[in-house]
């Protein structure tokens, strides 16, 4: 099973999962290990990122990507173009 789940969400699904009321994150073009120790989703409001984790799973996401980490996930990431996503745990 995938640990990184990239997909582009309708705006009902959006509503519904109340986007509008997370948190907002920027990252200007860089490189950088992360570990996820919960659970993250985040909507991509603009940038283009490449993720690499430690399994070797590769994992490309943008503008309008809805994408899930799962907790445990060990990671780098390359920021392509900068990013603004908004963002909840758990």
């Amino acid at each position: 099973m995938a640990k990184v789940k990239v997909e582009t969400p309708t705006k009902e699904q959006l509503k519904s999962l109340g986007v509008d009321t997370w948190s907002k994150w920027e990252c200007d073009v860089k490189k950088f290990d992360w570990e996820y120790d919960e659970k993250e989703m985040f909507y991509v409001l603009e940038g283009k990122v490449n993720v690499v984790t430690d399994e070797g799973e590769k994992v490309e996401f943008e503008k309008g990507n809805l994408v899930t980490f799962s907790k445990g996930v060990k990671c780098k990431w390359d920021v392509k173009e900068k990013i603004s996503k908004v963002y909840k745990f758990g």
